[in-house]
């Protein structure tokens, strides 16, 4: 008999990674949705929401209470973990195709210090006027300046040096830190609090309608990162050989950094910053696939979410009593275990795959 083939070989991990992907959300859902001071059996859950897509079942509970426990609070949050998780892993996975390098990741142009820098202003001077909403918007707001700051100061005579990007990013996250120094300072010490919860990142008190917004906006910008996704493998050839073959190079950079901006202000808007999400998951996505960006977009979507929505019931569970910031958590996990990929990689390779 035979060996399988690479071809067989990556059809079967893609089916793999992508079946494992999809079990973990589901159980990630499940739990998280039954766990917590009021806990809810999985039938019940499995019940309710069969029942919630028109399908009628004996699993779905009676109790009203369950009902608006389900409904009002947990799936709000699950919903949203599982968005924020996905989207933060696609605005990686195109960073990372766009400048070729798997270090890469949202927080290189901008996006996150840029709406922290904003949630930061509308906390420290007490902006109220669009409700409850006004802080996420002046998050969504101020990552999409600093990447349009980022982007035209480093675009120079039609084109955008990778390198000369990422410098002026740099610069930008160091002036956004100068600034949340700033308002903390100046603020109150209720505001100070506000600004370090939002930084540290939490699920805590997620809605319906802002999990539409984030939906809507992230969303579009995951099918057009799909729809990109060949132009990408051909950008990893070289920008002249990427040129020859069609790609207009320059227009392709300047879209997926909005796409950058549009997925991470969509993800942060509302929880605030989380980290890693966008740089460990698609590497290693591409560690088990390989450098196919339509695979790569994808499974990086759906392993993300599965991977926050956990994340966020351990935030719930691990300390009784507590909800720990999720931010907190993804760092503390994230940076050892992308630190081992970077050791890992360099003993097996010599440098990166």
């Amino acid at each position: 008999m035979t060996a399988p083939g690479p071809a067989a070989r990556r059809r079967s991990r893609t089916v793999v990674l992508f079946t494992a992907s999809a079990a973990l959300l589901l159980a990630g859902i499940v739990l998280s949705a039954g766990l917590g001071q009021l806990a809810i059996g999985p039938a019940d859950v499995i019940g309710s929401l069969l029942r919630a897509v028109g399908l009628p079942n004996g699993w779905a509970p009676e109790d009203a209470l369950i009902e608006q426990t389900l409904w009002q609070i947990r799936l709000p949050r699950v919903a949203m973990s599982l968005l924020v998780g996905a989207l933060l892993a696609v605005a990686g996975a195109v960073m990372q195709a766009v400048f070729a390098n798997p270090l890469a990741e949202p927080g290189v142009v901008g996006v996150s210090s840029g709406a922290a820098l904003g949630a930061a202003a509308s906390i420290a001077f007490g902006l109220t006027f669009l409700g409850g909403w006004t802080t996420a918007v002046f998050a969504f707001a101020g990552g999409l300046v600093a990447t349009f700051v980022v982007y035209s100061t480093a675009r120079a005579q039609g084109r955008t040096e990778s390198v000369t990007l990422v410098l002026t990013g740099i610069a930008v996250n160091a002036f956004a830190g100068a600034g949340l120094a700033l308002l903390m300072t100046v603020g109150d010490s209720g505001s100070r609090e506000q600004i370090v919860f939002w930084q540290l990142g939490s699920m805590n008190g997620s809605r319906w309608g802002e999990v539409g917004v984030s939906a809507l906006v992230g969303g579009a910008a995951v099918i057009a990162a799909l729809l990109l996704a060949r132009q990408y493998d051909l950008l990893a050839l070289g920008d002249r050989t990427a040129a020859h073959l069609g790609v207009r190079v320059e227009r392709l950079r300047i879209l997926s950094i909005v796409l950058v901006a549009l997925l991470t202000g969509a993800a942060v808007a509302f929880v605030g910053i989380i980290s890693f999400v966008g740089l460990v998951v698609p590497h290693i996505v591409r560690m088990i696939l390989g450098p196919s960006n339509r695979l790569l977009i994808g499974a990086s979507a759906l392993l993300g979410a599965a991977l926050l929505v956990l994340a966020d019931l351990l935030a719930r569970t691990l300390v009784p009593a507590t909800d720990l910031p999720i931010g907190v958590l993804t760092s503390l996990v994230g940076g050892p275990f992308f630190y081992w990929l970077i050791r890992r990689n360099r003993r097996r390779a010599g440098g990166w795959a």
